[in-house]
Formats: C-alpha cells, sequence, structure tokens
C-alpha cells in the first residue's frame, strides 16, 4: 500500500510546530499554578521552569540525533520502531494517537476558550466557554483537514504573534519591577514558607512539564518535511532553546507587573491582570488578544499531529483498518479518516476533561488532570528508546551515543517520579485507564 504525504514543510514550519505548540498557554495557564504549589517562591518557581527546560533540551537533543538518521512516517513512532522494534513501535503510536495527542489538543481547546471567556468577562467552567472550546476544536480540525498548508502557514503567522506579549512582558514587565522594587520584593517574600520545598519542587515541576509539552509532536510531520533529516533536528534543538529563553524571561518579568500574593489569589485573570498593570487596561486588554490567538496558534500545532494519529499506524499496515485511516485525499493531500477520527477521540477527551476537573465529578476516583498525568507515560515510553540508541547506534560519537541518552534516561525518570509525587493516587486510577486503552491497541497490533 502507498501513503502519498507530500513534502509541503520547510524549517520555518518544522520551528514554528516546536515553539508554537509549546509556547502558547501553559506559560499563561500554568504561572499561577506553580506559584500556589510553591506557596509564592519566586525563586523555587523559576528553578522549576529552568528544570523542566533542561529536560526538554536534553531529551530534544537525543531525539535530534534519531532524527538525523531516520525518516519515516511519524518521528517518535519510527524512532521506537527502529529501536525497540516493530510491536513497540505499535504500542507507541497508539498512545500518541489514542491519549496523549488528542488529551492535549482537548485542554488547548478549553484553555482557548477560557482566555476568551476571561477577556470577555465570562464564566471559565459554564455552557458558554464549552461551547466556544468545541468551536475551536472543530475550527482547528477544519483548517488542518481541508488545507494542511494554509494550517502550516497559520502555525508560523500565531508563533510570531505570541512571542508579542511574552516578549512585551519580559522586557517592560522587567524594567517597570527593577524600577519600583516589585521584582526585588516578589523575590524576597514568601507568601507561604510553610509549604515543604521538596513537595512543592515536585508538585511544581509537573505542572512546568505541561507548558512544555508537546514539542515530540513536530517529529509527526517529518514525512512530509523538505529534507527532513537536516531539518527536524534543527528545528528540535532550535526550537526547544527558544522556548526555554522565553518562558524564563516572561516568567522573570511576570515578577515585575503584580505580586506573587495577588497573582495567586487571582487564578484564572491572573495573567490579564499582569498585562494591565503594565499597559493599562485598554493595552493589557489589547495584549491580551494576542495571549489568546497564541493559545489558538497552539491548538493548532496539536491538532497537526491529531490529525496523522491513526494514518501513523495505517502507514506501517497496523492498527484497526489500515485501508481506510491510510487513505490519503487527492485534493486536500490530507489523511482524511485518520483526521476525523482524531477530532472524535479530541471531542471524547474534552467531555471526560470537563467531567473530571470543571465540574462535580461524574467518574468518581477516575477523575484526573489529562493535563498533566499523560507525561507519566510518555516520559517511561522514551526510556527503551534512548536505551536501545546507546545499544545500537554503534557509529555515534560518545556524547551522542551514552553521554546524552544516558541524561536523557535520567530525566525521564526524574518526570516519572515527580508525577508520582505530585497526583498521589491520581497516577493509579490514570495507569487504569491507559492500560484499558492499550489493551484495546492489543487486538490490532502487529504479528512480530
Amino acid at each position: 500500500m502507498d501513503f502519498p504525504l507530500s513534502k509541503k514543510y520547510g524549517l520555518a514550519t518544522a520551528i514554528a510546530m516546536v515553539v508554537g505548540i509549546v509556547i502558547g498557554s501553559g506559560v499563561f495557564f500554568k504561572a499561577e499554578v506553580v506559584l500556589k504549589a510553591t506557596g509564592g517562591n519566586m525563586p523555587l518557581g523559576i528553578a522549576s521552569w529552568v528544570i523542566v527546560g533542561l529536560i526538554m533540551i536534553t531529551c530534544s537533543y537525543t531525539f535530534a540525533i534519531l532524527a538525523a538518521k531516520y525518516e519515516k512516517v511519524n518521528g517518535i513512532v519510527d524512532y521506537a520502531e527502529v529501536g525497540v522494534g516493530k510491536r513497540y513501535g505499535y504500542y507507541v503510536g497508539w498512545f500518541i494517537a489514542t491519549i496523549y495527542n488528542p488529551t492535549l489538543t482537548s485542554v488547548l481547546a478549553w484553555v482557548s476558550a477560557r482566555y476568551t471567556c476571561v477577556l470577555l468577562g465570562w464564566d471559565i467552567t459554564g455552557g458558554s466557554c464549552m461551547t466556544i472550546a468545541c468551536f475551536y476544536l472543530v475550527g482547528a480540525f477544519t483548517l488542518n483537514a481541508l488545507s494542511p498548508v494554509l494550517a502550516g502557514k497559520f502555525q508560523v503567522t500565531t508563533t510570531v504573534v505570541k512571542l508579542i506579549p511574552l516578549t512585551l512582558m519580559a522586557v517592560v514587565g522587567t524594567i517597570v519591577g527593577l524600577a519600583n522594587g516589585m521584582t526585588a520584593r516578589n523575590f524576597q517574600t514568601v507568601a507561604d514558607a510553610g509549604i515543604s520545598t521538596g513537595n512543592a519542587l515536585f508538585s511544581s515541576i509537573v505542572a512546568v512539564a505541561f507548558a512544555y509539552e508537546g514539542w515530540i509532536i513536530a517529529t509527526s510531520i517529518n514525512a512530509e518535511l523538505h529534507d527532513s533529516k537536516r531539518n527536524l533536528p534543527k528545528a528540535l534543538i532550535l526550537g526547544s532553546l527558544i522556548v526555554v529563553a522565553v518562558y524564563i524571561a516572561y516568567y522573570i518579568g511576570l515578577a515585575g507587573a503584580v505580586t506573587t500574593e495577588a497573582l495567586m489569589e487571582s487564578g484564572q485573570a491572573g495573567a490579564k491582570m499582569a498585562f494591565q498593570n503594565i499597559f493599562g487596561s485598554v493595552g493589557g486588554a489589547l495584549i491580551f488578544v494576542f495571549v489568546i490567538i497564541s493559545c489558538l496558534g497552539t491548538l493548532n500545532g496539536l491538532m497537526m499531529g491529531c490529525t496523522r494519529g491513526m494514518y501513523a499506524l495505517a502507514a506501517r499496515n497496523t492498527g484497526p483498518n489500515p485501508n481506510m485511516f491510510g487513505q490519503v485525499d487527492k485534493v486536500t493531500n490530507m489523511p482524511g479518516n485518520s483526521s476525523i477520527f482524531g477530532l472524535l477521540l479530541s471531542a471524547f477527551w474534552l467531555l471526560y476533561f470537563y467531567g473530571a476537573n470543571l465540574t462535580d465529578p461524574w467518574f468518581g476516583p477516575f477523575c484526573f488532570d489529562t493535563s498533566e498525568l499523560p507525561i507519566v507515560t510518555l516520559y517511561a515510553a522514551y526510556i527503551p528508546i534512548f536505551f536501545m540508541l546507546m545499544k545500537k547506534e554503534k557509529d555515534l560519537s560518545p556524547f551522542k551515543r551514552y553521554i546524552m541518552p544516558l541524561l536523557s534516561i535520567l530525566s525521564c525518570i526524574f518526570m516519572v517520579v515527580a508525577a508520582v509525587f505530585a497526583h498521589g493516587m491520581g497516577v493509579v486510577y490514570y495507569l487504569i485507564v491507559f492500560a484499558v486503552i492499550m489493551l484495546i491497541g492489543v487486538k490490532y497490533r502487529p504479528k512480530s
């Protein structure tokens, strides 16, 4: 069977996917969560951003080593298949297609709607917010399914746009904060000194992990990327460095815009309040529109990966009904059936997110945060890939073959441990759901 996805993206789109998928919501969404987790300890909060940023850079560099050697249909699945085996590659692809991509995409649809409601002064958990979330979800799907080239251009444009509010806050917020003493005050004052430093660090690291998540989805377009073996490694490394620098600069700028206590108390409206404190009511609201565009850009990038989830399995003649999910539309050059299935899965996880996190619990103990817990299995899935790189890739230098993969493995173990400490029994209930979904996939696994 032939699965003819054409080469339609360049280096700019690949970098925009890494930067655009990662930057967009988490830095705004999780800033107050990090402060609450650390009790308003700003240096500890920055330490969390730095630690997870270094983990992202380390893992992305190691995957860049693999990206420079292998190219097929979907990067992460390719690397799992080449390193560990066909079955392992299939299970990684099944997890990415059914859990990881659609859970992140659904959360981003809600986050985009949430900030729209914050701007308009509407309830962020009611029917209006969920209606907007559904609209954004369908809109992102439509853009990707009908015009993938336009979706790529939209990704590049929104990546540039989303850097505007972050850069303004990083620069102006820092200058204003240093001038009026707000920055020094926030770095010296801890709102709640009674919080355990160890628990606070683990909780904030897991929260920050959501803000850094999604970069691996950029590898889903490697078959559609011009000179993939050269451009994808560049995109992973350069994109990761840009993200870490922007995040840390923004968080420091935030310390000059508003007190940590006020930011912790303001909850959902914290980012809007910070921008209005620096740029005034009108200017702050205008810049906050860019925040919403930033979230939509992230949603678009996630949907780019989500629409290709089942296709990545079908291209290997695995998964349910490869003939159906492997079809590529002659006009749009998109896997239409895979795209529709990705939308349905995202809608399912959006419904779950609402019932588990935004209203009276629908699912009893099985109510967990889908914006954070999938990292437990994602980082665990990386470990065998990195280990086999060390074992098999004998033509690499010692630095690339041993040092970076080993650091990546240690980073992955650290992230799994942090998630377990932060979420406790929530991890167990998530793993039960994860196991059920993976068992469903057993039926469609390759025979060898």
